[in-house]
């Protein structure tokens, strides 16, 4: 994943104002926010409301709505694991009790070494190779939770080169 730089409510004040002539500006918004802190900050949603004359009931909603979102910064990689029926065929459920398992967490949870959040997503478009994953955003086929710990291993090895 690239790297985010740290909140600051100056910067998203200023990126708020690049979007905020664009018609329904707040997804607009909240996207590059996220872009840029790597999470939409609970220090955004006035600002936000404020910008666009809407309630701040208004963008927190918005905010949770979309599964996409985040509200507080992610790990170093990113893990979505596909829940669709195909990969559920194929065996998913129970591996993905042993990643998390593995891990040391749940789903919407980050590992407690800051390395990996784990997000479930309803089919990736891989159902013949499933189960499948998308690691940093990159597709992974049939995997297997030594796949996934070789995966991100070798992100490891590659973040320190």
């Amino acid at each position: 994943m690239a790297g985010h730089e740290p909140w600051s409510a100056e910067r998203a004040t200023g990126i708020i104002a690049e979007h905020t002539h664009l018609e329904g500006a707040t997804l607009p918004i909240l996207h590059a926010l996220q872009e840029t802190f790597g999470y939409v900050d609970g220090g955004a949603v006035p600002l936000i409301a404020d910008a666009l004359n809407l309630s701040r009931a208004e963008v927190h909603g918005c905010i949770t709505f979309y599964h996409d979102f985040r509200a507080h910064p992610a790990g170093r990689h990113e893990v979505k694991l596909c829940r669709a029926e195909a990969c559920q065929a194929m065996g998913s459920d129970k591996l993905h009790r042993e990643i998390l398992s593995r891990l040391g967490c749940g789903w919407h949870e980050t590992t407690a070494d800051g390395s990996a959040t784990v997000e479930p997503v309803y089919c990736l478009g891989l159902c013949a190779n499933g189960p499948a994953a998308l690691i940093d955003g990159e597709p992974v086929a049939h995997l297997t939770a030594d796949a996934l710990d070789e995966a991100l291993a070798e992100t490891k090895r590659e973040t320190r080169q």
